[in-house]
């Protein structure tokens, strides 16, 4: 079975789906937001360009999940929880 491609996301709807599990924003500089918490028991700490209405490049998306310690399936799960 192929893994899916990772979505077209833009930054407010990531940002609302990280703090379902316990990674807020804790500041902004600038169009950057700065977003920490602790997930699976380690701290984490990501940026995320926040420029409105424009999708996160896929190499942003994968270094901002890498950071948080996501995989692409966690991230659809997040986005469904999301939605609902």
């Amino acid at each position: 079975m192929a893994s899916k491609k990772l979505p077209v996301v833009k930054a407010k709807d990531l940002i609302k789906a990280l703090s379902t599990i316990e990674i807020f924003p804790v500041r902004q500089k600038g169009s950057h937001i700065q977003l920490k918490g602790i997930y699976q028991g380690e701290f984490r700490h990501t940026t995320v360009p926040y420029h409105t209405n424009e999708s996160l490049p896929i190499g942003t998306l994968k270094g901002i999940l890498n950071d948080c310690g996501l995989t692409k399936e966690d991230l659809l799960m997040l986005l469904k929880r999301k939605n609902k």
